[in-house]
């Protein structure tokens, strides 16, 4: 009685019930399982098709490529015309991506599959995420970004591990998952917009005045964790696959789910911190995490490079819910998918451009020198993170 008498309630004030906000989070989930089930089998594409790791961390940016590309453009039309017109496209472009890699047999297929993961995944981090904010209603926002959060980052990791498992037959199973996905959206409880944002439509995305300094604390901290936990997936199933002398997905897939559930579980584990503390341990994990990273390639050992990627997931995933949780608090709904477009493209720059860099040089001078210069530079950008962090404006001291 009592769970009726809430979702009534929450009707009542024009709020969604509860089981709807969690419900919302679904197309997240299912989009980002897609994002890196291929991570697992690149290491068996590469042998089957031939190519070098520079080559590898290409395709891996091709992803990077159409999800900026289409933060460009998805969070401003999201806010104009409403999250639903975002999202279905979105889906039925992920369900290509699944048919393109599951027949892949060139690196042409593979760019392209990664470039139409991409695009959907920036429509889903933009208009999904605020959709997860507009089912939970003005009451429930720090509910809704630990849920968008924390979907994310779950989607994440669970794709590997089933690619791990089931190989290319996990494309298979993802279109199942997306098909949910497609019929969460054509019922979520969300309205059009009805004071739209006004502007061009296609443009780097912002915040509106007042809103920049929490959004560059965000940036500061997402941006290396989620960069480090880039260079795992993309160069990660290749030191793994050195240090153990084996092409197994499953080892790979593995150390990626693990990764992923440490973002998630980070982040309930501190979600009733206030913002500013969950931002500086952020920084704080992936600093450690780099400095285990090049121990691990110096050291050729499993369990430090284990760590570091433990380390690496739990400071994406700090720095993704402070992030999320600073915009929810400061910006308007008809500017939120915008807002959590440019934290994406803040922190997605970085994590295509520095893992490039890493793999070629890889091929240049060797995994280990590629690694720990990577490393170095990462955990710097961290320490500098959290010293803007730490300078930032008292609002995010609040819970």
């Amino acid at each position: 009685m009592s769970g009726a008498r809430e979702a009534h309630e929450e009707r009542e004030d024009g709020a969604a019930p509860t089981r709807w906000v969690w419900t919302a989070a679904w197309p997240v989930t299912a989009v980002f399982v897609l994002s890196n089930a291929a991570t697992p089998l690149y290491v068996r594409w590469q042998r089957e098709i031939g190519f070098s790791k520079g080559t590898l961390t290409v395709i891996f940016a091709c992803y990077i490529v159409g999800l900026l590309g289409s933060l460009l453009v998805s969070g401003v039309v999201s806010d104009r015309v409403g999250r639903k017109p975002v999202l279905l496209p979105a889906l039925g472009l992920a369900m290509a991506a699944c048919a393109i890699f599951a027949s892949a047999s060139a690196v042409a297929a593979l760019i392209v599959a990664r470039l139409f993961s991409g695009i959907a995944v920036g429509a889903v981090v933009s208009a999904g995420m605020a959709a997860v904010t507009d089912v939970a209603g003005p009451g429930r926002r720090r509910l809704a970004a630990l849920l968008a959060s924390c979907a994310m980052v779950f989607g994440a990791g669970l794709g590997p591990l089933l690619a791990g498992v089931l190989g290319k037959g996990v494309f298979v199973l993802e279109a199942v998952l997306l098909a949910a996905a497609v019929l969460v959206v054509a019922r979520m409880p969300v309205r059009r917009p009805v004071t739209p944002a006004k502007g061009a439509w296609v443009r780097i995305p912002g915040v509106p005045r007042g809103s920049g300094g929490q959004l560059l604390m965000g940036i500061a901290v997402f941006a290396p964790g989620i960069t480090a936990t880039s260079f795992v997936l993309s160069l990660g199933p290749s030191l793994l696959s050195g240090l153990l002398d084996t092409t197994s997905p499953v080892a790979a897939g593995a150390m990626a789910f693990v990764m992923f559930l440490t973002a998630t579980g980070a982040q309930f584990a501190v979600q009733r911190l206030d913002r500013r503390t969950i931002l500086i341990a952020g920084a704080i994990s992936t600093t450690i995490g780099m400095g285990a990273l090049v121990a691990a390639v110096r050291a050729s050992s499993v369990p430090l490079l284990v760590a570091a990627a433990l380390l690496a997931g739990a400071g994406q995933g700090m720095g993704q819910l402070g992030g999320l949780s600073l915009l929810n608090s400061s910006v308007p709904a008809s500017r939120l998918a915008e807002a959590n477009a440019a934290l994406n493209v803040g922190g997605y720059v970085p994590a295509g451009v520095l893992p490039v860099m890493a793999g070629y040089l890889s091929d240049a001078a060797g995994l280990t020198t590629g690694a720990t210069v990577f490393g170095a530079v990462l955990m710097a950008l961290a320490l500098v993170g959290g010293l803007v962090v730490l300078a930032g404006p008292p609002s995010a001291r609040r819970k």
